[in-house]
């Protein structure tokens, strides 16, 4: 199991106040939690943070918490970073027991070029990740599907997308992940109104028109 360890110290307070001082000493404000303890208020360092998710796993790897003596094994549950340096502000993570099955967002790539695109269809890629199931340190960095050989109107199901062993699907099996259309039908189905929306339509009229007066 890859792994990439993170220094940590335990923080005492909380607060945005005290959040503030841990970043003016250059260290990034964090939570861990998990089932069975209480949340404990950590800060991390930046480096070790953005060595770790620079990683081809991203936030997928596991992360080996160093507390003193003690080492935790983690996974970046929620990252917080600055709109503009993109550095991190704050991170969250969660304890994981490397063997007990978790689930996480994995990138789904489409890689090639179909014949229907060829051919003047257009290639739609519905999921731009797939939620899987695996044990720590088992999930693939990326999951390529090999779109060369579609024609137009042909789907690629979860079904029929590769995984590599002890890794499953949270999808239904028989749900579209990539389409190949015509541009036609793609515009058909952007104006097409959304379910319901027909519907609705005579219920708003008639919930905007005036009430009738009451008999006397």
């Amino acid at each position: 199991m890859q792994t990439r360890p993170v220094t940590t110290e335990v923080r005492e307070q909380t607060g945005k106040g005290a959040a503030r001082q841990l970043r003016a000493r250059g260290l990034v404000p964090a939570v861990y939690y998990g089932p069975g303890f209480a949340p404990k208020g950590l800060a991390v360092s930046p480096k070790d943070l953005t060595a770790a998710l620079s990683t081809e796993h991203g936030r997928n790897i596991v992360i080996e918490l160093k507390q003193g003596d003690k080492t935790e094994l983690a996974m970046v549950q929620e990252l917080q970073v600055h709109p503009v340096t993109r550095r991190p502000v704050h991170v969250d993570f969660y304890k994981i027991d490397p063997e007990l099955v978790i689930q996480r967002e994995v990138a789904l790539v489409a890689e090639g070029k179909a014949k229907g695109v060829v051919a003047g269809g257009e290639l739609i890629v519905i999921y731009r990740s797939l939620p899987l199931r695996a044990k720590p340190g088992q999930f693939p960095a990326r999951v390529v599907v090999d779109v060369t050989n579609l024609e137009i109107g042909d789907h690629v199901l979860v079904k029929d997308v590769a995984l590599p062993a002890g890794v499953t699907a949270a999808l239904p099996a028989e749900r579209n992940v990539i389409s190949c259309v015509t541009m036609r039908k793609r515009m058909e189905e952007e104006e097409a109104p959304a379910p319901g929306a027909a519907a609705a339509a005579p219920a708003a009229a008639a919930a905007a028109a005036p009430a009738a007066a009451p008999k006397k």
